[in-house]
């Protein structure tokens, strides 16, 4: 449904440019998902979640490996245990099972969140460089790629590796931990200065 909604408003803002206009101005594309897992403030983003997360997936894989061992002893031992070791095992088996599956989907949401907030945060920031590049280089449109199906794209309208290099010039990897500038007006895009 929401690709339907944003081919519609993209096919709608294509038609209302006038004709004259569409001579004049370029229609550009952008992988906004590689853009900003591109930029070098995105690589760090993605090496310090990795960093954080890989406690809870190492535990997340001794409780696997001992719901193995468990399923191993139950199948391989089980003429020879008692039917009361058998229903402890079994009582244990869904217990770690079950602390599994909601350690697993905890970690999931978690880093779903962390990951929605760094987009976010770096796509705020990333949508200025392209309305500044797309103003100062006579586009009338800019498309995210990922977004809307592309089914044909002349060389020079895919903006991405531009956009990453001038977003990588103003946010340079150092600045990658500050908390982001807040806008002056929220549809307003962030000034073209850069950060000192």
């Amino acid at each position: 449904m929401k690709n339907r909604l944003t081919t519609l408003t993209v096919f709608l803002a294509i038609l209302a440019v006038p004709l004259a206009g569409r001579a004049q101005g370029k229609i550009g594309i952008i992988n906004m998902n590689a853009a900003i897992g591109s930029s070098q403030e995105g690589k760090k983003a993605v090496a310090d979640m990795q960093k954080k997360y890989q406690p809870r997936q190492q535990e997340l894989e001794r409780l696997q490996q001992e719901i193995t061992s468990i399923q191993d002893q139950l199948s391989k031992q089980t003429a020879t245990l008692s039917d009361d070791e058998q229903r402890r095992l079994t009582r244990e088996l869904e217990d770690k099972q079950k602390l599994l599956k909601r350690s697993s989907d905890d970690a999931q949401s978690d880093y779903n969140a962390d990951r929605d907030e760094v987009i976010r945060r770096i796509g705020q920031k990333m949508l200025g460089i392209i309305h500044d590049y797309a103003s100062q280089n006579g586009f009338m449109l800019v498309i995210d790629s990922a977004q809307v199906p592309i089914y044909y794209a002349a060389t020079g309208t895919d903006l991405t590796e531009e956009i990453v290099k001038r977003y990588d010039a103003a946010n340079p990897a150092a600045d990658a931990g500050a908390p982001p500038k807040p806008a002056a007006h929220p549809a307003a895009p962030p000034p073209a200065t850069k950060p000192k």
